[in-house]
C-alpha cells in the first residue's frame, strides 16, 4: 500500500506530506483547488512525464516522495531483493523524483538511483490509475483482451505464447537471412571454385619462386660456370705447378726450416692451416662442377614455371604467400558454404517445429479463453444489475484471426447493450460516458481476487452518473478496498460517504501566494464536506442532516 507521500515545490503546492491508510480513502474539494495534482505526482514517481512547468513559481527544482509497504510474500518485494535493491528484513519501498528547470530529472529507489524504465516496471507493479478519461481504455481492444486473460488467469499461458512466438520470428528472421546469404554464395561459389581449383592445380610453396630463380640463373649460365669452375680448379688443384702443389713444397721449405732453426716452427703451423683450406676449396670446386649441367629442357621448364607464377601473381594483385593465403581463404569460403547449406536445412526444420509449438499454444489459448469469456460475462452483468443497469445485455466476442501473432489468434471485442430489446454492438459504438463508468468499475471488481497491484486510484470517474447509481458505486469502491488500497478523487457525496478516510483539499492564499493544502476530515468537518458536495449555495439542516445519516449508514 502507499502509506506517505510528500510533495515540495509542485505546481500550487508548496510543501506537503500525507499519510495514507488501508482501504477506501476519497479526495474531495472545489474544481481546481487541486485534487488531480497529487495524482500527477504519484504518476512522476512511476515513471510518468515530467515538465518544468511542474516546478512552482520561484522554486529550481521540485520532488515528489512515496512510501510503499509491501507485504511479506509480495512476488514485487521477492524481486527487489533478488536485485539487492531491498534488503532482506525490509519491506518499505521509497521512491523519490526530482524535477530541475535544466530538464534533469532523478529518480532514487531507497536511494540508489534507477532508470525511466525501472520506474515504469514498477509502477506497473505497485499502481493502478484510472483517470477521468482512463475508462476509454476499455474501448481498445488490447485492454479487452487483457481484461479476459487476467479474469481467466491466462496470463502465464499468453507468456509462454509470446516466448514461443519471438523464438518461432528470429528462427524464421535468421532463415530468412541464411536464405539470402546461401542464395547470393550460390551465385559466387562457381567463381570460388574456379579460382580455387587454379590456384590448387598451382601447386604453389612458399620460398618456391626464390628457388626457382636462382636454379634458373645457373642453369642459364652453366656453360659460363663450368668453364671458370674448371680453370679455377685446374689453377688451384689439377695442374701439375697447381697452388696446392707449390703450397706443398713451400710446406715442405719451412719444415726443413724448422727442424734446424726453432723459430720458424709457426711458420710450418700457417704453411699447415693455409694447405688444408687450400684442399678444401680445391674439392668444393670438384663437386661444383660435378652438379653443374647445361639442361635445356629443364631451363624451359623452370622458364614455363616462373611464367605461371607471375600469371597467377598479376591476376589475383597478389605476391607468392598472398596467393598461398588466398587458396587457404577461398577454402574456407566453399566450406562455409556447404556448413551454412547444412545450417538452413536444420534451421527450416527448427522453423517448422517452432511454427508448430505457437499453434499449439494459439488453439490452447483460444480454447481457454472462449471458455473463460463465458464466465465473465456472467460475472460482470451481475455486477452491472448491482450497479442499477439491469436488462443489460453484455457479450465477450472470441473471433479466430487469419495470423498468429504474440498474444494468440483471437480478436476479443466487448459488446453491449445497455437497453432491453437493442441488438447489441461493440462497446467502442454505443457506451456513453456514465456506462462506461460502471462498466468499468464492474470490470475491476470481477477482477479484484486475481488482480495482484496493491493500489488502485480512480481519478473522477464517477463523471456523468449521479443518485441511486453513485450510492451503489460508493459500496462496490469500498468492496474492492477489501483487496486494495482504494484512493478515489470524487465530486460525489454518495461516494465520499463510503470512504473509510477522507481528505479534503482546497486552495488558500498563503504570504500573498496560492497554496494547496490537503486535511484529513472527521466527525463534523466530514459531515459539512459531505453537505457541501450535493452543491446548495446554502447549507441547510436538511443537508446536515442527509450528510450524517449517509455517513452513519457507513458506521
Amino acid at each position: 500500500m502507499l502509506s506517505e507521500l510528500r510533495i515540495s515545490n509542485f505546481a500550487l503546492i508548496d510543501h506537503l506530506s500525507l499519510e495514507f491508510f488501508p482501504g477506501f480513502q476519497v479526495l474531495t474539494g472545489e474544481t481546481g483547488a487541486g485534487k488531480s495534482l497529487l495524482v500527477d505526482a504519484i504518476t512522476l514517481l512511476v515513471g510518468g512525464r515530467a515538465m518544468t512547468d511542474q516546478i512552482r513559481a520561484g522554486a529550481e527544482e521540485a520532488f515528489v516522495e512515496g512510501v510503499f509497504v509491501l507485504p511479506l510474500q509480495s512476488p514485487l518485494r521477492q524481486r527487489l531483493i533478488e536485485l539487492d535493491l531491498l534488503a532482506q528484513n525490509e519491506q518499505e519501498l521509497i521512491l523519490r523524483r526530482t524535477i530541475t528547470r535544466s530538464g534533469r530529472n532523478r529518480l532514487y529507489l531507497n536511494g540508489t538511483a534507477i532508470s525511466l524504465h525501472q520506474a515504469q516496471e514498477l509502477g506497473a507493479c505497485l499502481l493502478d490509475i484510472h483517470g477521468q478519461h482512463e475508462h476509454q481504455a476499455l474501448l481498445s481492444s488490447t485492454a479487452q483482451r487483457d481484461t479476459v486473460d487476467a479474469f481467466g488467469q491466462l496470463l502465464p499461458l499468453r507468456e509462454n505464447m509470446k516466448r514461443a512466438y519471438d523464438e518461432w520470428r528470429r528462427l524464421s528472421q535468421e532463415c530468412g537471412d541464411l536464405k539470402q546469404r546461401v542464395a547470393e554464395q550460390h551465385q559466387r561459389e562457381e567463381l570460388l571454385r574456379y579460382q580455387f581449383q587454379e590456384l590448387e592445380q598451382a601447386q604453389l610453396r612458399n620460398g618456391e619462386e626464390e628457388e626457382l630463380l636462382q636454379e634458373h640463373r645457373r642453369l642459364q649460365h652453366g656453360e659460363r660456370l663450368l668453364t671458370v669452375a674448371a680453370r679455377a680448379y685446374e689453377t688451384l688443384y689439377g695442374m701439375e705447378t697447381s697452388v696446392v702443389s707449390q703450397l706443398g713444397d713451400i710446406h715442405r721449405a719451412l719444415n726443413e726450416l724448422s727442424r734446424i732453426d726453432s723459430h720458424c716452427a709457426s711458420w710450418l703451423e700457417l704453411s699447415e692451416s693455409a694447405l688444408a683450406q687450400l684442399q678444401e676449396l680445391a674439392r668444393l670446386l670438384g663437386q661444383y662442377q660435378h652438379q653443374l649441367e647445361y639442361d635445356p629442357q629443364r631451363l624451359a621448364a623452370l622458364d614455363e614455371r616462373l611464367a605461371t607464377i607471375q600469371r597467377l601473381k598479376k591476376k589475383y594483385g597478389e605476391s607468392l604467400p598472398g596467393l598461398i593465403h588466398r587458396m587457404a581463404h577461398l577454402a574456407q569460403q566453399l566450406e562455409q558454404i556447404t556448413h551454412e547449406e547444412e545450417r538452413l536445412a536444420d534451421l527450416e526444420k527448427a522453423v517448422i517445429q517452432a511454427e508448430r509449438r505457437v499453434q499449439t499454444l494459439a488453439t490452447q489459448l483460444s480454447s481457454q479463453r472462449r471458455q473463460v469469456a463465458q464466465q465473465l460475462e456472467r460475472q460482470v452483468r451481475r455486477e452491472l444489475e448491482a450497479l442499477k443497469m439491469e436488462g443489460v445485455q453484455f457479450c465477450v466476442h472470441v473471433t479466430p484471426l487469419q495470423e498468429v501473432g504474440p498474444t494468440g489468434q483471437d480478436q476479443i471485442e466487448f459488446f453491449f447493450s445497455a437497453n432491453p430489446g437493442e441488438p447489441m454492438q461493440p462497446l467502442r459504438r454505443v457506451a456513453s460516458g456514465g456506462e462506461l463508468s460502471r462498466l468499468m468499475l464492474a470490470v475491476k471488481t470481477v477482477l479484484a481476487e486475481v488482480d495482484r497491484v496493491p493500489v488502485v486510484i480512480f481519478d473522477e470517474i464517477d463523471v456523468g452518473i449521479g443518485g441511486t447509481v453513485a450510492t451503489v458505486m460508493g459500496k462496490r469502491l469500498r468492496a474492492l478496498s477489501q483487496y486494495h488500497q482504494v484512493l478515489c478523487l470524487t465530486h460525489l457525496p454518495q461516494i465520499a460517504s463510503q470512504a473509510t478516510h477522507h481528505f479534503f483539499i482546497e486552495k488558500r492564499l498563503v504570504d500573498g501566494r496560492m497554496q494547496t493544502k490537503v486535511k484529513l476530515l472527521s466527525g463534523e468537518d466530514r459531515k459539512q464536506e459531505i453537505a457541501r458536495m450535493f452543491g446548495s449555495q446554502t447549507m441547510t439542516p436538511s443537508l446536515q442532516q442527509t450528510a450524517s445519516e449517509m455517513l452513519r449508514d457507513l458506521r
